[in-house]
């Protein structure tokens, strides 16, 4: 109940969780910590007795019913303690915006797969599902590296150009590389019925690149990396761990290592005092 509450009234409500993109305003950045923080914070609360609304989820004024229309209460211990959601679970391998990881795959195999140089193309379709074009349609030119982030062009671009769209990319090229510039501006997005039809189970990537001597390549990708299918490796995982640590100067690499170690033998410890 108390984390329920807590959640409650975040800025990502439905009706306004993508309005940030109009403005390129920084509070997206903010959503998966202060989730974080309102769940210890509920912790403790609860632990000074403080009590929360017993059915805050599935109550008749509880979220599900503020939030939906055709919530399923059931689904919430559905196969509980047999059922773990952290392997269903999709862990980013791009620093962007989730809609783009698909097409950025698509287009990176079929560059490696022919050859290609991001100077040889001469444009590049994306084959979309619904969801895509209404998130990522709204920034035609990004203004900051947080909209780069929202931006088919300019994630495909860096992949393009540089071969990866990690934090260090979006923060020194996005935005001032002519090169993924220029690129941007030959991507565009089309509807694709069989990706919307897919579309959430699935996350589909459809490429049609258009090659400068007159050539028409496609590729398609089922299953991006990072998805339960495709999921990233331990070694995958720890090297991401050590990206966003080394980007933040949170803490050194050794430093990361035994943080790895700690959360690699979890189910071993007696205590998580010294994680918190």
């Amino acid at each position: 109940g108390g984390a329920g509450r807590q959640g409650s009234p975040r800025v990502d409500r439905p009706v306004v969780r993508r309005e940030f993109l109009r403005d390129a305003a920084d509070s997206k950045q903010l959503h998966t910590a202060k989730a974080a923080a309102d769940g210890l914070l509920a912790a403790y609360m609860t632990e000074d007795g403080l009590t929360g609304a017993r059915n805050i989820l599935e109550g008749e004024q509880g979220m599900a019913a503020g939030m939906s229309t055709d919530a399923d209460p059931a689904r919430l211990s559905d196969r509980l303690g047999t059922r773990w959601a952290l392997v269903e679970t999709s862990f980013k391998f791009h620093a962007s915006c989730r809609h783009t990881h698909p097409a950025a795959d698509a287009l990176l195999h079929l560059m490696q797969r022919e050859g290609l140089r991001h100077d040889q193309i001469a444009k590049v379709v994306t084959r979309v599902h619904q969801g895509a074009i209404d998130v990522l349609g709204r920034v035609v030119k990004p203004s900051t590296v947080h909209q780069a982030k929202f931006s088919m062009g300019a994630v495909l671009g860096l992949i393009a150009v540089h071969g990866s769209a990690q934090l260090i990319e979006f923060r020194d090229l996005a935005l001032t590389d002519p090169d993924v510039d220029a690129f941007r501006e030959k991507v565009s997005m089309e509807l694709d019925p069989e990706v919307d039809a897919a579309y959430p189970a699935r996350w589909l990537g459809r490429v049609i690149v258009t090659t400068t001597d007159g050539r028409t390549l496609t590729a398609a990708i089922d299953d991006p990396k990072g998805d339960p299918g495709n999921t990233l490796s331990r070694p995958e995982l720890e090297a991401k761990f050590q990206r966003l640590l080394a980007f933040s100067g949170a803490r050194t690499e050794e430093q990361g290592k035994a943080i790895i170690d700690k959360v690699w033998h979890l189910r071993d410890a007696q205590v998580l005092a010294d994680l918190i």
